[in-house]
């Protein structure tokens, strides 16, 4: 049998072609991995964070899930993984605002609600709120009987009902017919005038919590002006929700729950 022998050394050429090589694949290692992570899907980086979260691996979890983000995909259920995670790593400012985020993406929402109430327990704020006027109570209430996702399709529906009774009406004379459209056309007209009330609620509700942020800073002093040298107005601390009202330059004024306003630096705080 003919036996092979092998050289150790190798020609130049050959050493050209094995350095080429190691370079190339090099350039893959370092900078493969950064776009395959990229070129995941918004569903395939999700079931990856969840099953790095399972493991216990809540930094490589969050990655992912940040991933999603940088896509420009949000979703309730996306805020409230993050909102576990950041918890998980005892980051409760970044939990409570992805907790929020997850619940304006989803009112009432109980699992959302429930873990914000548990993050909102590690705060050092403890503020009571003004008290809320009757008729806004009783709205957010009233709202909280139909989703806004189900007023809206409700309302679509009873709209499509209307035009199309009003348009029978119209066309044919026959009696059979004209009774029991009409009695579609009622029922529609109070379809499209109560989910139209729910879609309205659901609407002022959204507008209303559009300038609440978070505060992210362990601790921020509050002035009563725009300026370091303003005289100090109070302390609060991570954590805390609070109203945004106007803005000057690099900083935000705010109204904590109790009524009490003040001004901070805008990286204190994050737009919910």
């Amino acid at each position: 049998m003919e036996k092979h022998e092998s050289s150790s050394e190798m020609s130049p050429r050959s050493k050209r072609l094995r350095s080429r090589v190691e370079r190339a694949a090099l350039i893959i290692i370092l900078f493969g991995l950064p776009l395959n992570t990229f070129s995941q899907t918004p569903e395939e980086a999700f079931s990856k964070g969840n099953e790095l979260y399972r493991r216990g691996q809540f930094q490589e979890a969050l990655r992912a899930y940040e991933s999603i983000l940088s896509q420009g995909y949000v979703s309730s259920e996306l805020y409230f993984n993050m909102g576990n995670v950041y918890f998980r790593l005892n980051k409760i400012a970044r939990a409570i605002l992805s907790y929020e985020r997850a619940s304006r993406l989803r009112p009432g929402d109980p699992d959302v609600e429930n873990n914000l109430k548990l993050a909102q327990l590690k705060t050092a704020d403890r503020i009571d709120p003004v008290p809320e006027l009757f008729v806004f109570s009783w709205l957010r209430a009233l709202g909280s009987i139909i989703s806004r996702e189900i007023a809206t399709a409700g309302f679509i529906v009873s709209w499509l009902l209307l035009f199309l009774s009003l348009s029978v009406l119209s066309v044919l004379k026959r009696l059979s017919f004209l009774s029991a459209t009409r009695r579609i056309a009622v029922v529609a007209v109070v379809g499209v005038v109560v989910l139209g009330s729910f879609m309205g609620i659901h609407a002022w509700e959204r507008s209303a919590g559009r300038d609440q942020a978070v505060i992210l800073a362990p601790v921020v002093t509050a002035k009563f002006s725009p300026d370091e040298q303003g005289a100090d107005a109070f302390v609060i601390h991570e954590g805390l929700k609070v109203r945004m009202s106007d803005s000057v330059a690099d900083w935000e004024k705010i109204t904590l729950p109790d009524g009490k306003v003040g001004w901070i630096r805008s990286e204190h705080c994050e737009k919910i």
